[in-house]
């Protein structure tokens, strides 16, 4: 019996096309941390809701990420899942939904993420005042915080652990917390928490103040990239697009223009999964080479675009890295 099953099979049958890709990239993603190389993941879309943990969590304990760029959304769902799963409802035949049909998911508290209904109550509520005892604990003491290290101190303090409802070891937010990993929340506020946050302060009961801002989250990432580009320097592994990837990326051209630190290094690896139509200009689907020109890829940076869906590749990525 093989140890490796699922390498062993991706490199029997994975030989081209999107598949090949798949296969260089992962090989890429191996070489670059043999060298010394360190990687930022990305996650766009609904990779949380799609249960991306239980691969992504064990790629964060073996340390194959440094640090993490995410959604708002991303970065809640993944606790929404570790508390509430079995209250998670799946309608497979959410293409044949009519606007009556969403109308009533909605009326039953559940928010619709393709196939996976999302519950409100159970989810969203049974959050909130866990995460505003950390918002308001740090306001009351005259402190501020990024909103992924208040997600840090909740799940450390262990508030939630009456209602975990699947393997904590299947969550990647817990596996991050523990190893105090950075993570990068660009657009925070336009997620779940972002607007309860927003309403608490539209009420009076917080300051915007209490929480850093994402100008604040550049700094902290420009200092971070300093620091770590050394050497074999940063990969870059970005699953989807938008603006978890199209923020952090912007940091290196940010330091060498701005800050006219000329000999900052360029990304030194770079993944996009994305089933986004190729497209020059555009943020999702533009190939590799544009970023070149952007000074955001070095012209010997390797480079892998694999065009499909993340879903389905990236546990498959991670599972390569891994060696399963």
């Amino acid at each position: 019996m093989s140890q490796k099953p699922i390498t062993d099979f991706i490199e029997k049958h994975y030989l081209h096309f999107n598949a090949a890709s798949l296969v260089d990239a992962a090989k890429g993603y191996n070489l670059h941390l043999a060298e010394g190389g360190k990687m930022m993941v990305t996650l766009a879309g609904a990779m949380s809701t799609a249960e991306l943990g239980k691969s992504f969590a064990e790629m964060i304990r073996q340390d194959k990420v440094a640090i993490i760029s995410c959604t708002g959304a991303n970065l809640e769902e993944d606790i929404m899942n570790l508390v509430a799963h079995s209250h998670y409802k799946r309608v497979p035949n959410y293409r044949d939904l009519t606007p009556q049909d969403e109308w009533a998911l909605l009326e039953q508290g559940l928010n619709r993420v393709t196939d996976t209904c999302i519950p409100e109550e159970e989810a969203f509520r049974r959050l909130q005042s866990k995460i505003f005892k950390q918002w308001k604990g740090a306001q009351n003491a005259g402190e501020r915080f990024l909103p992924h290290e208040y997600m840090y101190k909740m799940l450390l303090s262990g508030d939630l652990e009456e209602f975990y409802e699947i393997d904590p070891a299947n969550s990647w937010m817990l596996a991050a917390a523990q190893k105090n990993i950075p993570i990068i929340v660009p657009g925070w506020e336009d997620s779940t928490m972002g607007n309860i946050f927003a309403s608490y302060c539209i009420k009076g009961e917080l300051n915007p103040s209490t929480m850093k801002s994402g100008i604040e989250y550049m700094t902290f990432l420009a200092d971070w990239y300093v620091k770590n580009s050394s050497g074999r320097g940063v990969g870059f592994f970005q699953i989807g697009g938008g603006i978890a990837g199209d923020f952090p990326i912007c940091v290196v051209p940010m330091l060498y223009q701005d800050m006219e630190m000329e000999e900052i290094p360029f990304w030194s690896y770079f993944c996009q999964i994305s089933d986004s139509t190729t497209s020059y200009g555009s943020y999702s689907g533009a190939v590799p080479n544009e970023k070149i020109t952007w000074g955001k890829l070095d012209i010997n940076t390797p480079k892998f675009i694999i065009e499909s869906d993340a879903t389905i590749v990236a546990p498959l990525v991670f599972a390569y890295v891994l060696g399963w």
